[in-house]
């Protein structure tokens, strides 16, 4: 068999657990906790990374995998140097999209929103809770911009740290956004790939939930 054929022959079939309207909170927070909980109490590798979207000023999205470090009744955190790709294209379109995937649970959670940037404070205060070596990482690298070689990022890491070493605070192009949300879908794995979709939708400030085909 060449890996053409191998790769069709990949399939896992769902089927641990099901997704029904009984089984969910009406608030998508709190069914958002629900979950997540379970993903940290299995002990799953990365709990907290999800996959970010953005899309550019003339309509190209991109994504990557961040780790998520906060959230609460009105949004979802994550930290990043906000001159990055990702920092621009949210500064020219504030609209973004986040996916939890937990394989082992056979679970998936989206969540779209508008991206806000955080308070100054809060983002001091995360920053200064990092290890140095991500202190001085997230000052020095001019992350999303193009480098001669790996040399240059470790010389500009290792002169950083001889010249500062630990009396340095917080580099105004880095910190932290916020994704408020106005949609969540909680996807369960089923058999025959007829899998449980319950969405939440914001409609005048109140959550409205419907069963979505899979």
């Amino acid at each position: 068999m060449n890996m053409k054929e191998e790769f069709k022959q990949i399939r896992h079939e769902y089927g641990k657990k099901t997704l029904l309207e009984s089984d969910v909170n009406q608030n998508p927070f709190e069914q958002f906790k629900i979950w997540f909980s379970e993903a940290i109490k299995s002990n799953l590798p990365d709990a907290n990374a999800m996959c970010l979207s953005t899309v550019s000023a003339d309509s190209r999205p991109s994504s990557r995998i961040l780790l998520l470090k906060d959230f609460d009744d009105s949004g979802f955190c994550f930290f990043t140097n906000y001159n990055s790709r990702k920092g621009i294209e949210i500064e020219n379109n504030p609209y973004g999209n986040m996916v939890f995937f937990w394989p082992e649970l056979e679970r998936q959670i989206r969540i779209e929103g508008k991206i806000e940037k955080l308070d100054t404070k809060k983002s001091d205060i995360y920053f200064n809770e990092r290890p140095l070596g991500s202190r001085i990482a997230a000052t020095v690298s001019p992350q999303s911009k193009v480098l001669k070689n790996r040399e240059e990022l470790d010389q500009m890491m290792q002169k950083f740290a001889e010249q500062n070493g630990e009396n340095f605070t917080r580099p105004d192009y880095w910190g932290g956004y916020k994704l408020v949300p106005y949609l969540f879908e909680f996807w369960q794995g089923r058999e025959n790939r007829l899998n449980d979709r319950i969405e939440y939708n914001l409609e005048k400030n109140n959550w409205i939930q419907q069963r979505l085909a899979p």
